[in-house]
């Protein structure tokens, strides 16, 4: 369809602009109940007090002998009711102040003394009551042109949304489009007239009193004076903190009052700001000087922005305009995270770990999850190969530049955000099913601590529960709480709806996760090489490492080779454009009859029904790089009507490439700013940079390093911890991890902070190599905590340890600045690793009665699975481990030893309980069936064997045994099958 060029209206239609707040039902209810309770405390409790206790005090003047007489019940009575005649006359002074202060509207109001809670409640009352002659405004940080982006009441740094102004009745996305970019081109040539007026003197503005029902904002006056509401940032920046002329302070940018002064951004224009070298004529005397008094303070305000466009960091902690709730710790956690992805692609945290990663939670689950999975397999594989004995039972442990990455992986990654974002998009999907209703279509999502908003293409209908309308017909919002709490197995079978989702950056606190798969067409990306680069490769990290995603196909082209590593199953690279446009067309060819075939119009409505994960995935492609004209306009012409199919194509070019007629433009900028014009969005955005990207790769091929049986080195790897197993190694403080959590050697700590200083302990103990303390207080406190907090930890820790008999702490720091525990503090899983490596390596490979000895005692300490006793809702970082491979293969590992030494005795019996212990705890290895196998057909009892074979079919299932299982016992008993049964059937 043709566009047709739209009048560029100025300013106003550039972003969204403040709407006045609509009065709902519960406004007037919270008013009226303000007022009764005004009046109930001003007027009823001097009614109540004068009817039933009198007059408190004496009708006549007190003598000495009053004073000597012994206080009675009623003397008592009535100087409580003394008190509260006191308390009433403070609170009705604080009524009465905080009136004429909102009647005047001019300053804060006078502080009533000792009246600070007091006076608090009757502010609060009296602005209820006033809400319903108020103002309010809100702000989008959406994409303009599909509507409406983001309300959340919950979260104070997400601001509230609304829809532009005239766009209500905008057709289609191509005349929203065109009517931003008129918008745009209207203030590009604004700036250029401009830009020669930004060196003038230093401009003041004071907050004026309200007029009628419309009360002055930061927002308004960034509005009227800066040219757009979403500045008012940079007004809060330049005067935060600094004290007023009534001696308060600008605290937070929605709580400001008449009488205020603004110091104001170099660019401001209008006729009501006051120069400080030149005073405006009508200002009176007293505010010249309160003016020329507030600009002394100047230094203690913060820099003021560069340039008429600048926008505010994600180092901004002022909240927007109608939020007055303090952040949470874990909201506090999110600034970090947003200020550390503010930073240039190159820059590091002071604790030398990636900001980056630091500050992509969803990111960092995805890769940590991807690394600990390959990790695994790894070790498995290693296991599945040996024949007698593993040598190197540990993987690589990252060091330098790879351990910061790895650590940053660890502090920055949320799974539980993961978990919850995947089962609300599931149980929207099997919702939607139920009620025989199709999946809308999602350009984007918005995604905080506390609930989730999808933006719609187009009006869907009222969500199915526990979904709610958001502000427009365009949101659908899910609440965390709301939320089914724990693992769901009813959406196992529910297809993924939305795996196109990817976070882009944050706003306000609020991430945005952009939807490719439903972009009506090409999305391209511009901007410095370096940004351009970080940004495509956390797009394609999260796609191919997400949790809300089924099976699909990723192609990259031109840049992203080795991110191969992180999902081989999933991403693919290609060498040029040319080779993708033949592949992106013939699959587009079988998609559309794919899809005609099963009588679906879209992608979405093949993945509404059960177990079509892979039919319907999706296929994104990534181009680095500005194609060719004839490339672009190939592309362009695949992708206009792919989104239905399921194909999303992102472009990043060096300029804005306007020949790529894409219908969604970003760009990204040196310092980290995402920005979609055309779309009303600036992001702080979220980035891969080389270094950190280089050292992701290099942890997926260290995992894949994992030392085999054959292996040139027999000793175990460098970092590998060993203990004295003789009695002279007798340590000082003994903990047993696997089983029940036991710790000997030290004094029980407080109960309050018992469970705390176990779990620390016992992930010290897991990572003798170290752990870094931001990633010790990450996994005590996952939802964020202070610095105070964590070093309290830090302090309760050491001294619970105590020291050595050399006078050294037990819990030290070593040089790259790492929390390690003394040789003396000692695990039963660091004594069943020695126990084994002795037996297998050392001593016991030369005397058959040692290795007897050391293998019987390893297996002897396993009482269990690992901290089986744990608390629930704890001990979550488990999960990031690699522990739960490591302890069975390893238990595993030793009763295989113990086995083959029983059995090269003749001890088949004895080697049957060895195994049998093993299988406790590993129940699945392969290994220990087959030599359970093995060593039953050595006692000779057949019928015995029998019954292993049905118990091992059973235990196999539908999958059948085994080849090697079939294979041995081919062997062992070449007439199994018939006489086994069909439970026992072979794989296949």
């Amino acid at each position: 369809m043709a566009r047709t060029p739209t009048r560029a209206t100025g300013p106003a239609n550039r972003t969204p602009q403040p709407l006045p707040r609509r009065r709902t039902p519960g406004d007037f209810a919270k008013a009226f109940l303000a007022f009764v309770a005004l009046l109930g405390l001003v007027v009823g409790v001097p009614a109540a007090l004068a009817s039933f206790a009198g007059w408190p005090l004496p009708h006549r003047m007190p003598s000495l002998e009053m004073v000597q007489q012994q206080i009675s019940v009623n003397v008592f009575v009535r100087i409580l009711t003394l008190v509260v005649w006191l308390a009433w006359a403070q609170f009705t002074a604080c009524v009465l102040v905080e009136v004429k202060a909102a009647v005047s509207g001019v300053g804060l109001p006078s502080r009533v003394p000792g009246a600070g809670p007091s006076q608090l409640l009757a502010r609060q009352l009296i602005a209820a009551v006033l809400l319903i002659t108020a103002t309010a405004a809100s702000f989008a940080p959406g994409l303009g042109q599909h509507g409406p982006a983001v309300e959340n009441t919950h979260r104070p740094t997400v601001a509230t949304a609304q829809q532009l102004p005239g766009q209500q009745q905008a057709a289609t996305v191509a005349e929203a489009m065109q009517r931003q970019a008129a918008a745009q081109a209207h203030h590009a040539l604004e700036a250029q007239g401009g830009s020669e007026a930004g060196s003038g003197a230093t401009k003041f503005y004071r907050i004026q009193p309200p007029e009628g029902r419309h009360h002055d904002s930061l927002w308004e006056v960034a509005e009227r004076h800066l040219g757009d509401g979403r500045r008012y940032h940079e007004i809060y920046q330049l005067n935060k903190d600094r004290v007023q002329p009534d001696g308060s302070k600008l605290s937070e940018a929605s709580l400001i009052r008449p009488g205020w002064i603004m110091e104001m951004p170099a660019d401001a224009h209008g006729g009501d700001l006051v120069e400080i070298a030149q005073q405006a004529p009508e200002a009176s005397p007293k505010v010249q000087q309160q003016i020329a008094e507030y600009a002394k303070s100047g230094d203690h305000a913060q820099p003021a922005q560069q340039g008429a466009g600048a926008r505010p960091g994600a180092a901004d902690t002022g909240s927007a305009p109608e939020q007055r709730t303090p952040a949470a710790p874990a909201q506090q956690r999110e600034q970090q995270q947003n200020q550390a992805t503010a930073t240039p692609a190159s820059s590091e945290s002071g604790f030398g770990l990636s900001e980056a990663l630091i500050g992509a939670p969803l990111l960092a689950a995805g890769i940590l999850g991807a690394l600990g999975r390959r990790r695994r397999m790894a070790l498995w594989q290693s296991a599945m190969t040996a024949v007698a004995g593993r040598r190197g039972m540990e993987p690589p442990v990252p060091t330098g530049a790879d351990a910061d990455v790895h650590d940053a992986l660890l502090i920055g990654a949320d799974p539980q955000a993961v978990r919850f974002l995947d089962q609300a998009l599931r149980g929207l999907s099997a919702a939607l099913g139920e009620a025989n209703r199709p999946l809308p279509v999602v350009y984007a999502a918005w995604f905080t601590d506390t609930d989730l908003h999808l933006q719609l293409a187009q009006p869907a209908g009222p969500p199915p529960t526990p979904w709610q309308q958001g502000s427009d017909a365009n949101l659908w919002r899910l609440e965390r709480a709301a939320a089914p709490v724990g693992a769901r197995p009813d959406l196992a079978e529910v297809a993924a709806p939305y795996p196109g989702l990817v976070s882009l950056g944050t706003l306000d606190g609020a991430r945005l996760l952009l939807n490719l798969e439903a972009a009506p067409g090409l999305v391209s990306l511009s901007g410095p090489d370096g940004a351009r680069a970080a940004v495509l490769s956390s797009v394609a990290a999260e796609l191919a490492t997400n949790g809300w995603s089924d099976r699909m196909t990723i192609t990259v082209v031109g840049f992203g080779r080795e991110l191969g590593a992180l999902a081989p199953t999933r991403l693919r690279h290609l060498d040029s454009v040319q080779v993708l446009l033949e592949d992106l067309g013939a699959e587009i060819q079988r998609r559309r009859a794919a899809l005609g075939a099963a009588g679906h119009d879209s992608v979405l409505t093949g993945r509404a029904g059960p177990a079509e994960h892979t039919r319907w995935a999706p296929h994104l492609v990534m181009v680095a790089g500005t194609p060719t004209d004839a490339e672009a306009a190939a592309l362009a012409e695949l992708s206009s009507g792919a989104a239905k199919l399921g194909i999303g194509c992102l472009i990043g070019t060096g300029d804005g490439a306007q020949h790529l007629r894409a219908s969604w433009d970003l760009e990204v900028t040196e310092a980290g700013r995402l920005t979609a014009p055309l779309l009303g969005l600036e992001l702080t955005a979220q980035l891969l940079p080389a270094a950190v990207h280089d050292a992701v790769v290099r942890l997926f091929a260290s995992a894949d390093a994992m030392p085999g049986p054959d292996g040139d080195d027999p000793a175990p790897a460098p970092h590998a911890f060993l203990v004295d197993i003789t009695e002279q190694g007798r340590p000082a403080v003994y903990a047993r991890l696997v089983g029940t959590y036991e710790i000997i050697g030290l004094p029980a700590p407080d109960d309050d902070r018992s469970a705390l200083l176990h779990e620390a302990l016992a992930l010290l103990l897991l990572h003798r190599e170290g752990v870094h303390p931001l990633v010790l207080a990450s996994a005590m406190w996952p939802r964020g905590v202070t610095d105070e907090v964590r070093e309290a930890l830090l302090a309760r820790l050491r001294e619970w340890l105590g020291t050595d008999e050399d006078g050294s702490p037990r819990l030290r720091t070593d040089a790259a600045g790492r929390l390690t525990l003394a040789r003396s503090v000692v695990s039963d899983l660091d004594v069943l690793r020695s126990l084994h490596y002795e037996a297998t390596e050392g001593s016991g490979t030369r005397r058959a009665p040692v290795r007897e000895r050391l293998l019987t005692d390893a297996l002897g300490l396993v009482r269990g699975p690992l901290l089986a006793d744990r608390p629930e809702g704890r001990y979550g970082w488990l999960g990031h481990e690699i522990i739960d491979t490591q302890l069975p293969l390893l238990v595993a590992d030793v009763a295989l030893a113990l086995c083959a030494h029983h059995r090269e005795r003749e001890r088949p019996q004895k080697a049957i309980e060895a195994l049998r212990t093993a299988m406790a705890s590993s129940p699945s290895d392969e290994r220990l069936w087959n030599e359970l196998l093995r060593a039953t057909h050595d006692t000779g009892d057949r019928e015995g064997l029998l019954a292993l074979i049905g118990e091992l079919g059973t235990r196999s299932g539908p999958r059948g045994l085994p080849p090697r299982t079939v294979a041995l016992l081919d062997e062992l008993l070449p007439s199994w099958r018939g006489e086994a049964g069909p439970a026992a059937a072979p794989a296949g």
